[in-house]
């Protein structure tokens, strides 16, 4: 599969435009827009309820919205879904591998899913298991791994076919600070090379490493900038004094 190669990180690789997504009577996300540049790290927040995961479904191709435009890597969202989901990489807490495979069948299969040629395939697994140090654990089950292995393994497959973006939904639920620390430091090599990251986390600590934070309550934004252009607008120390500064204003729960 032929990917766009990155040109420049001006250039917005996701925009929503009054995004919306309605169940009945009921407004999940409301009229949001906003837009993300190549290579940045977006963080998207909000409380249980705020319509974050929603959203993120409609960017990445599995939820069509009920109304507004959404284009992400170049193709509609409503009506492109199958080139966008070829073009985005994905990742959520339970980090979407198997456990009764092993770690080089993991990568084929998912290599595979993607589209790439065998060979391909080989030499990429290759070099994967040397930038990780995984040479040893190539043949174990994935279930047999630490946590922390399964995470960067997990992230490390969701970006194997070189994405323009990937999503990542909560990733670092359940693991320790350090190795939180260890996986964002394969985000930043992986915006390095172009790739966007859009990323979803309860970590306030974790909002202070995006480019840009956007911050939803019931279904809408209510906040969008840097961290400390943000920091300084609520008069807050951290991120998580303007994170909960915007919860208060919440009045629905999950959804």
């Amino acid at each position: 599969m032929q990917q766009v190669k990155p040109e420049s990180k001006s250039d917005s690789v996701i925009v929503a435009e009054n995004l919306t997504k309605k169940f009945g009577s009921f407004t999940a996300v409301d009229r949001i827009s906003f837009d993300v540049k190549r290579g940045e790290i977006f963080g998207f927040l909000g409380a249980n309820g705020a319509g974050k995961t929603t959203a993120m479904r409609m960017l990445s191709g599995l939820s069509i919205p009920t109304s507004g435009r959404g284009v992400v890597a170049g193709f509609d969202i409503g009506t492109e879904t199958e080139m966008v989901k070829k073009n985005i990489g994905y990742m959520s807490q339970k980090f979407s591998l198997y456990d009764d495979l092993k770690v080089w069948e993991n990568i084929e299969l998912f290599g595979g899913i993607y589209g790439l040629k065998k060979t391909e395939i080989e030499t990429k697994t290759d070099e994967l298991m040397r930038a990780l140090n995984f040479e040893s654990e190539r043949n174990k089950l994935v279930g047999e791994l630490p946590l922390g292995f399964k995470q960067k393994l997990a992230f490390s497959v969701s970006i194997f076919h070189n994405p323009q973006v990937v999503f990542l939904d909560e990733p670092t639920g359940g693991v320790d600070p350090i190795t939180r620390r260890q996986f964002w430091e394969l985000i930043y090599d992986a915006t390095s090379r172009g790739i966007t990251v859009f990323v979803t986390t309860h970590y306030m600590d974790e909002a202070e490493y995006c480019d840009r934070v956007s911050i939803m309550v019931d279904g809408k934004i209510e906040a969008l900038d840097t961290p400390a252009i943000l920091k300084r607008q609520f008069n807050a120390d951290s991120m998580d004094g303007v994170f909960q500064q915007l919860a208060r204003k919440a009045t629905r729960g999950d959804i």
